[in-house]
């Protein structure tokens, strides 16, 4: 066999790369928004990852796409997945503290006469 002859086996799609690569990004983003708010940026390429893995995945089962792609396709389809599960999380805990912090103020100023009290 000579090494000069092309390889017949098809490369994984770009759209598996892709899907990884978000996921993951994704998948860092949602983490670290837990540390840092500018994060949450990063967080939003989660589900972009795992909608982009599920359309590639369904592409290799329908034979549009490589095989060799599955792997990549599906680690950033879950990926994606968990860091959309996380940003959401975040997105409510951070929703439940404002409304946790607002209600403080408020009660406090009332407290101190800014404001009257219901009767």
């Amino acid at each position: 066999m000579s090494s000069d002859t092309p390889s017949t086996d098809p490369t994984s799609s770009g759209n598996a790369t892709m899907a990884l690569v978000l996921g993951i990004i994704g998948l860092v983003g949602s983490v670290g928004s837990c540390c840092c708010c500018l994060f949450w940026f990063l967080g939003l390429c989660a589900p972009a990852g795992w909608y982009l893995g599920s359309q590639e995945l369904q592409a290799i089962r329908a034979g549009r796409s490589p095989a060799s792609g599955e792997g990549a396709a599906r680690a950033g389809m879950i990926c994606g997945i968990i860091g959309t599960v996380l940003l959401a999380l975040y997105l409510v805990a951070l929703a439940i503290y404002v409304a946790l912090v607002g209600v403080g103020v408020a009660l406090e100023t009332m407290k101190q006469g800014g404001l009257p009290l219901p009767q």
